[in-house]
């Protein structure tokens, strides 16, 4: 539920089961559309990652080669043999469809609007509207801080369904190890002096958040983003698509593709932090998420960010002559502050921190 510092705004799942022309509110329509800004996009060829030969290999072989190949040419991946049982995958999306089809009342029982208005990252609904000409997404979602565990907020951890927490908690410790296995590799392609260098970066108390998204059914999926275009403010993000539907889309060369929906993988995005830690040589691509006339969609996502109290710049064994500092030093916390705020204004926030 979107809050405009009054009284609490219907969720889209709300707006999509009480519709009954095939149109959508204003505030949801992309203005200056073409009917085909959000029509389908060409397929792009997204390589899967072994991740168990990946870090079996010095960073020379194969599955290194396509690493380097994949963020090179579109800031992510697609990743296999990550070591995350499809049982605990399968678990989790199954606790995040069933809460979704839980009445309002106890949905909103873990609201992000503290006394019906004001707004608060955790918690279940939609964006804060920061003005009124603000596009909102068609999707709701709930949002959860991770880590560091004893930063947990339980009481908006959902107890319907019941296998919701635990779920998480194991989901969450498993794409623990994808997320540092990518960065060795990520480190070992950037030659830097230790293979846990980046890892280490992320600090004494990195965070990391659960967004839970539900995208509805829309009837004009031409009009409407699920997701606006963005590029997202975190070290990498580990995310859980939805198996049996495509909409997550990514911008290369001015054109956008579709990103292909592989079961059993996850996808594994650039962030932010990642640019500017790597001085622009890995980049964070701009993605979006369309919506679907006939079905929902379901996605789980893991945000992985450097502890707020440190400031990020770039690494200094990736700056030299040939390749001065492209970005300023930053605190974590101030930049993530700041990314929210441009992304609701559909804004990318790195463009403002270059050198």
């Amino acid at each position: 539920m979107a809050s405009t510092g009054g009284a609490r705004v219907m969720t889209v799942q709300e707006l999509a089961s009480a519709l009954v022309a095939p149109d959508v509110p204003t505030q949801y329509v992309v203005r200056g559309h073409n009917d085909q800004q959000l029509s389908a996009a060409v397929m792009a060829p997204v390589p899967v990652i072994d991740l168990r030969r990946l870090l079996k290999q010095d960073g020379t072989g194969d599955e290194a080669a396509k690493l380097r190949s994949a963020l090179d040419s579109w800031g992510l991946i697609l990743v296999s043999n990550h070591g995350v049982d499809t049982a605990v995958m399968d678990d989790m999306r199954a606790a995040s469809r069933e809460f979704f089809r839980q009445p309002l009342g106890e949905k909103q029982r873990y609201t992000n609007l503290v006394g019906g208005e004001q707004f608060q990252f955790e918690g279940y609904g939609n964006d804060r509207v920061n003005s009124p000409d603000q596009i909102l997404d068609w999707t709701d979602r709930l949002y959860l801080k991770v880590e560091p565990e004893d930063e947990r907020c339980m009481a908006i951890w959902p107890a319907h369904p019941h296998t919701f927490s635990d779920a998480l908690h194991e989901f969450t410790k498993k794409c623990g190890g994808v997320k540092d296995g990518l960065l060795r590799a990520m480190a070992k392609l950037l030659e830097l002096d230790d293979d846990d260098y980046l890892v280490d970066q992320l600090g004494e108390r990195p965070s990391t958040h659960a967004r839970c998204s539900y995208y509805p059914e829309c009837p004009r999926p031409e009009l409407v983003f699920g997701l606006k275009p963005h590029s997202d403010g975190t070290v990498v993000t580990v995310l859980m698509v939805d198996d049996t539907v495509g909409g997550l889309q990514v911008l290369r060369d001015g054109v956008w593709w579709d990103v292909p929906v592989v079961p059993q993988t996850l996808l594994v995005i650039i962030g932010d932090q990642t640019q500017i830690m790597s001085n622009g040589i890995f980049k964070s691509p701009v993605h979006r998420v369309v919506t679907n006339a006939k079905k929902e969609r379901i996605s789980v996502a893991l945000d992985y960010s450097v502890d707020p109290e440190r400031e990020i710049e770039p690494l200094a064994q990736l700056v030299n002559e040939n390749r001065p500092a492209l970005y300023r030093k930053v605190k974590v916390k101030d930049y993530i502050a700041g990314h929210y705020n441009h992304f609701s204004q559909g804004e990318i926030l790195i463009d403002t921190v270059q050198m």
